[in-house]
């Protein structure tokens, strides 16, 4: 596994594009991406975590607008990605019907737009990607299993699993060691608040308010 400074970010967009894995430092933790659009890759993102295929992998788009290309947006989902993309919180979203879906992301999906590191790789790889926790999954983690918040972390995550992670781009240490905030946004129907994570539910709250609306001291 190579390591990679942040200077050398474009280099991971190349691994991605040639259908390999790679982590990726976030505020929260490193995350594991591939290609949607690559079965294998898709795959080797499964077996790494030990996750089961039932369980779907978070999908990352570049903008708001690649998400009204390819999901059904009610009102309460536009507000959402236009006060809280890009950032970490992510909206369960159905897919438009005239759409091919992913099946590794499910349907609805779980989309996320990233700021940062991650959505620099999104931007470079100029595709969606899925992606997930550098961390062994549920039900086959253990006690210690816990997710990356170094790239020392996704090494040793890598010596364990054999995960065959193409490259790390060390970010340093992740400190928020949280999740992401999740919204189902079903189509015609209000938003929901699903997990609060990094992402407060005041900020959604605010997001969803209408313009004009009271203002709380």
């Amino acid at each position: 596994m190579d390591v990679l400074t942040l200077a050398q970010l474009p280099d991971a967009a190349r691994m991605v594009a040639a259908g390999q894995m790679v982590a990726v430092p976030t505020p929260r933790w490193y995350m594991l991406c591939a290609r949607a659009a690559d079965p294998a890759a898709i795959n080797a993102v499964f077996r790494a975590k030990q996750r089961p295929t039932a369980k779907p992998l978070l999908l990352l788009l570049d903008s708001p607008a690649t998400a009204e290309a390819l999901f059904v947006l009610s009102g309460d989902a536009r507000l959402l990605a236009d006060g809280l993309w890009p950032g970490d919180l992510a909206l369960r979203l159905p897919w438009r019907p005239s759409t091919e879906t992913v099946t590794a992301v499910g349907s609805p999906a779980l989309v996320g737009c990233p700021d940062g590191i991650l959505g620099r790789l999104v931007t470079l790889a100029g595709e969606p990607l899925a992606a997930a926790v550098c961390s062994i999954s549920t039900p086959a983690a253990g006690e210690k299993d816990h997710p990356a918040l170094t790239a020392g972390q996704v090494a040793a995550f890598e010596r364990t699993t054999g995960a065959r992670i193409a490259a790390v781009v060390d970010g340093g240490i992740c400190p928020q060691g949280r999740h992401m905030t999740i919204v189902d946004c079903p189509a015609g129907a209000a938003a929901r608040l699903q997990r609060e994570g990094t992402v407060h539910a005041r900020a959604v709250e605010a997001a969803l308010a209408p313009p004009g609306g009271p203002h709380v001291g």
